[in-house]
């Protein structure tokens, strides 16, 4: 089990359900980078014991991670296959009707779903919102599957076809070079993300959504290679000069 206990009071917590303890403990590793003010529980293999856990799902794990998730504001769980999810929902009929009320069970990926899902609680996002970040964080291996949450031009590079601006908004934008070692990775890519979501604007970074800590992920960007954003809506200056401070900046991480 592990967890992040730094004013959860305010945020809503999140259980990883997965048939492996080092699975579960893995996908809230890599969640708190990002998430750090979020409890993030593993509740991974049986019930052997630190150490001792086999493959499986264990009814008390579960149980127990909810109790340790709960910090008021509610609780998302996220399960790997099948019987992961019997063994939640088995969890979730044993909770009393006020407790039950304010606990999920996402239909979700489990990697995907834990990510997109701590950084909308870490900004303080109800719960209804968390579920929906996780159930929504699904990327496509097909670039053209992607579509319409990318442009064509990112989906198929070098067959250029400019979005439809259909607000009338002028659009205002830039270009910079990633100086830090990591590029965008996870941790600017949430950084990103969550400074993005609550700005009134449409933000594109390199033909995505700009507010999809997934979908950053999903562009790969190492040292070097460019970051352009786009940005249309009354705050679209303020999001491109955060994009631009957060890159020029290297997102604080050594170059």
């Amino acid at each position: 089990m592990s967890g992040r206990s730094g004013g959860a009071a305010a945020n809503v917590g999140l259980v990883i359900v997965s048939h492996s303890e080092k699975i579960a403990e893995g996908v809230c590793e890599l969640a708190a980078q990002m998430a750090p003010d979020v409890v993030l529980v593993a509740a991974g293999g049986t019930d052997g014991g630190a150490g001792a856990a086999r493959i499986g799902t264990s009814f008390e794990k579960v149980q127990r991670g909810i109790g340790s998730a709960d910090s008021g504001s509610g609780v998302v769980i996220l399960t790997d296959l099948g019987s992961a999810v019997m063994t939640a929902e088995m969890a979730l009929e044993f909770l009393d009707p006020e407790q039950r009320g304010m606990v999920r069970l996402a239909q979700a990926a489990l990697v995907e779903g834990a990510v997109a899902a701590a950084v909308q609680a870490q900004g303080g996002a109800p719960l209804e919102e968390v579920v929906r970040a996780a159930e929504g964080a699904v990327v496509s291996i097909d670039p053209e599957g992607l579509e319409p949450f990318v442009t064509h031009e990112a989906a198929a590079p070098g067959s250029r076809r400019c979005p439809a601006d259909t607000s009338g908004a002028p659009t205002v934008g830039g270009s910079w070079t990633l100086p830090n070692q990591m590029g965008l990775h996870a941790r600017p890519a949430a950084f990103l993300a969550s400074g993005l979501l609550d700005l009134e604007a449409d933000i594109t970074i390199n033909g995505v959504d700009g507010k999809s800590v997934m979908l950053l992920m999903s562009l790969g960007l190492g040292q070097g290679r460019e970051v352009t954003a786009e940005a249309s809506g009354p705050d679209a200056q303020a999001a491109i000069d955060l994009i631009e401070a957060a890159v020029v900046s290297g997102f604080g991480e050594p170059a």
